[in-house]
């Protein structure tokens, strides 16, 4: 009898591993793969194109790092990759306010966590490129980079952030890469940013 009554007990923990796991697989961070590209070459689609195949590098540089891997720094004076996973993510907050021409406040991301750092640069990625697809140029002339410092604001065009945080994005991902083989842990061999896929 004592058997007999836990049955529902057991059907109900089966069912709510079956949500867990569903909710789970929804809620994957972006960049597992470099999403279909665009059929057309407009400025926008291009822009987010590059955004697309930052997201790509960055998910797979980051993927399954260790505590050691984060502590790891090249050099008594250099950064570690925990912290350059920071200076990353507050990079993606400003790629992500360009197209609104939201101004960007100096942020203190010393209190999050490696997995929030990931996510947060994921999807901030992701919302950024979303926001650039398919503008045209004269969209983009009103994509702005606005610093705010108190009262004081420094503005500066988009043009600045193609040789500025996009390009500084991809450098310091390949940092991380670099500084996880040093670690001990290097990067999936089947990652191949060409194609934008990973052979599992």
């Amino acid at each position: 009898m004592k058997n007999h009554s836990l049955l529902p007990f057991l059907g109900l923990v089966f069912f709510f591993t079956l949500v867990l796991k569903s909710t789970a697989q929804d809620m994957e961070l972006p960049y597992h793969q470099i999403p279909d590209y665009a059929e057309e070459y407009t400025p926008g689609n291009v822009v987010a194109r590059m955004i697309d195949g930052l997201g790509y590098r960055f998910y797979w540089a980051t993927e399954g790092l260790t505590q050691k891997d984060l502590d790891y720094k090249p050099s008594e004076d250099g950064r570690t990759a925990l912290e350059t996973l920071q200076h990353i993510c507050g990079m993606s907050y400003t790629i992500l306010n360009a197209p609104s021409a939201t101004p960007n406040v100096r942020q203190d991301l010393s209190g999050f966590s490696f997995e929030e750092l990931r996510q947060k640069t994921l999807e901030n990625l992701k919302a950024a490129s979303e926001a650039a697809s398919g503008k045209s140029s004269d969209d983009m002339a009103s994509f702005k980079i606005i610093f705010q410092r108190g009262d004081q604001q420094t503005e500066l065009p988009f043009w600045n952030m193609l040789n500025g945080m996009l390009s500084d994005c991809i450098y310091h991902t390949g940092q991380i890469v670099l500084m996880r083989r040093a670690s001990g842990n290097p990067q999936n061999p089947n990652v191949n940013v060409l194609m934008g896929k990973t052979r599992e």
